[in-house]
């Protein structure tokens, strides 16, 4: 079973596919966690290894295709990030997780220490260095969600009703002739 989470800034992706891939026993790789950790050996920010990013495209193709490789080549595994829905191309089922900008900016202002407005710029801004640089190097438009086989709300769900409705598909999947 490979099942990639996707969505914007902190939308939960992160604590979905942690929850999952410890229930179910997956492997469990990060994009985000792969672009914070460089941003830290660059000893920068992580706007700041953003803008870094859009001058450098050699960034996020390097995090894009090791993400793709590991995803596809690893048979039981969670893949999160916000291109893994499109990396990952034999995902059995691709998630898409979504929450308003002003919930997204308060969890972000809890998780790292920041006022909520504060958040909320810093999350605009990174969202659109995203936005250009997904379009500038594949010519993805991130807000056409239609690969995804789940768009689920994290602001109406708490992590354990998405678990369990990601259970279901789950479930359904493994019924389908010709499946996992």
């Amino acid at each position: 079973m490979r099942i990639t989470i996707s969505g914007p800034p902190g939308s939960g992706t992160t604590s979905l596919a942690r929850h999952l891939a410890e229930k179910h026993g997956l492997a469990f790789i990060s994009a985000g966690e792969v672009f914070r950790q460089l941003a830290r050996e660059h000893e920068m920010e992580l706007a700041e290894f953003g803008r870094f990013a859009e001058s450098d495209p050699s960034v996020d193709r390097m995090i894009d295709a090791r993400q793709k490789e590991i995803g596809e080549s690893t048979e039981n595994i969670i893949v999160e990030g916000r291109l893994s829905g499109r990396m990952v191309e034999n995902a059995d089922l691709r998630i898409w997780l979504t929450a308003s900008l002003a919930c997204r900016a308060k969890r972000i202002a809890g998780r790292d220490g920041m006022d909520e407005e504060g958040a909320r710029v810093y999350t605009e801004n990174r969202q659109h260095s995203e936005a250009t640089r997904y379009r500038n190097y594949y010519g993805i438009e991130i807000n056409d969600l239609s690969q995804y086989d789940l768009v689920l709300s994290s602001e109406t769900f708490g992590v354990d009703a998405l678990a369990a409705i990601v259970d279901t598909a789950i479930a359904c999947l493994s019924r389908r002739p010709g499946t996992l």
